[in-house]
């Protein structure tokens, strides 16, 4: 398949572009910028230089690149991720999901791409109601805390923009927390490795906010099954396991050998990390993998965070 990567550089995209030309497809990887043309055609693709939210620029890259799937892996949370300021923080982001998403299908409707896959997140926009883990067909969050309201918003459009696409296939990749190379949780000094080892990752309130996980690689290869085979719809791709703060937080401070998270009450928590910090402490839910592995054949080599954080993050 000719294939189109949007966010080609990202630590997703670093993993998918490799995966892809192992498999025989012939790959154009987008970036915003030239420096990286070099890393892109070193792994084997060719390399599209464009600005995501520059509507004329992104449709000239997709047509020059005649692709049969785009992939929109578009982010811009590189860097500290201040969850105080949230809202701020995810704004690039959230135009991605927005502005960039309708670029990129306008770009893909004008040369008829049989399929379109973009990247979600599974984890706090699931409704805090019910049981702890949810499926795809859990609705999402009706009244998110106000932290989120904007973020959540840019994700609604992007997913209904995907599979309201009726002229291509439309795949909507669910991701857990990102942890292995070139995320926040990464060794030696991934930014969320830091503070758990410096205990600046506390346990706020009753921990009970549930989350799920996949090492990087691991949502590398389940993307390459749903751009292959993957049918219109909704995946989860998480790992086995989804865990309470409470839970995964204090393991990962004993396997990257530091002393236990502090706790702080749910009030304190509000005050020092934020609103959204508490929320997802003590009320996110998780996501279950069953549909991404019984329909995708998808098995993540990591099939726990507890394996993966003590062998994975390098």
């Amino acid at each position: 398949m000719k294939i189109f990567v949007a966010g080609a550089t990202g630590a997703l995209g670093k993993q998918l572009i490799p995966r892809l030309v192992e498999r025989g497809h012939a790959v154009t990887g987008l970036t915003r910028s030239a420096s990286k043309r070099d890393q892109i055609e070193a792994q084997g693709a060719r390399a599209a230089v464009a600005d995501a939210l520059d509507p004329e620029a992104v449709a000239q890259a997709v047509a020059q690149a005649e692709p049969e799937a785009i992939v929109h892996q578009l982010t811009a949370l590189s860097g500290s991720l201040d969850l105080r300021k949230l809202e701020s923080a995810f704004e690039p982001t959230n135009r991605l999901r927005s502005e960039g998403t309708d670029h990129l299908l306008s770009a893909g409707r004008a040369v008829g791409v049989a399929r379109f896959v973009a990247q979600s997140y599974a984890g706090w926009p699931y409704a805090r109601t019910g049981g702890p883990v949810k499926s795809e067909e859990d609705p999402l969050d009706p009244n998110p805390a106000p932290s989120f309201a904007s973020t959540l918003a840019a994700i609604r459009h992007l997913e209904e923009a995907v599979l309201g696409a009726q002229w291509t296939r439309g795949i909507v990749l669910r991701y857990g927390g990102f942890y292995g190379p070139a995320t926040s949780l990464s060794a030696p000094d991934g930014e969320h490795v830091e503070a758990i080892r410096k205990r600046q990752f506390p346990i706020v309130g009753d921990g009970a906010g549930v989350w799920s996980f996949v090492h990087v690689a691991d949502a590398a290869a389940a993307t390459v099954e749903a751009i292959e085979h993957g049918e219109r719809g909704i995946y989860n791709i998480v790992d086995d396991e989804p865990a309470s703060t409470s839970e995964w937080l204090p393991a990962a401070a004993e396997i990257f050998g530091a002393k236990p998270p502090r706790r702080l009450p749910r009030w304190l928590g509000r005050l020092l990390a934020g609103e959204a910090a508490t929320v997802l402490m003590t009320e996110s839910r998780g996501a279950s993998n069953a549909k991404a592995k019984r329909e995708l054949g998808w098995q993540p080599r990591f099939p726990s965070w507890r394996q993966g954080f003590a062998q994975g993050l390098g």
